[in-house]
């Protein structure tokens, strides 16, 4: 879906708030709102903010984890076995 094909002003925003909740809910796909010929908002369902969110999420701790592989802070397979059978606590 392109984002350019569901535009609408912020006057068909505030007239039409039900509809859109309903189209939103339905269609799952972003409008974007705009005040002065600009773009000021992108309006979504929350099924898909929850969704982006989560994405959003997993990819912060795949980051994190390149960081930290980038950082030389990574164990063999073996070695991380060998700790986990005797208990040892994470660094």
């Amino acid at each position: 879906m392109k984002y350019s094909e569901n535009i609408k002003p912020i006057s068909y925003l505030k007239a039409h708030a039900a509809e859109i909740s309903r189209s939103l809910n339905e269609l799952r796909e972003p409008m974007v709102i705009t005040q002065n010929g600009e773009a000021r908002m992108v309006v979504q369902d929350i099924r898909s903010y929850e969704q982006t969110q989560e994405t959003l999420a997993l990819l912060k701790i795949l980051a994190l984890g390149n960081q930290e592989v980038d950082q030389g802070k990574t164990l063999d397979a073996k070695e991380c076995f060998a700790r986990l059978r005797r208990g040892d606590e994470p660094r």
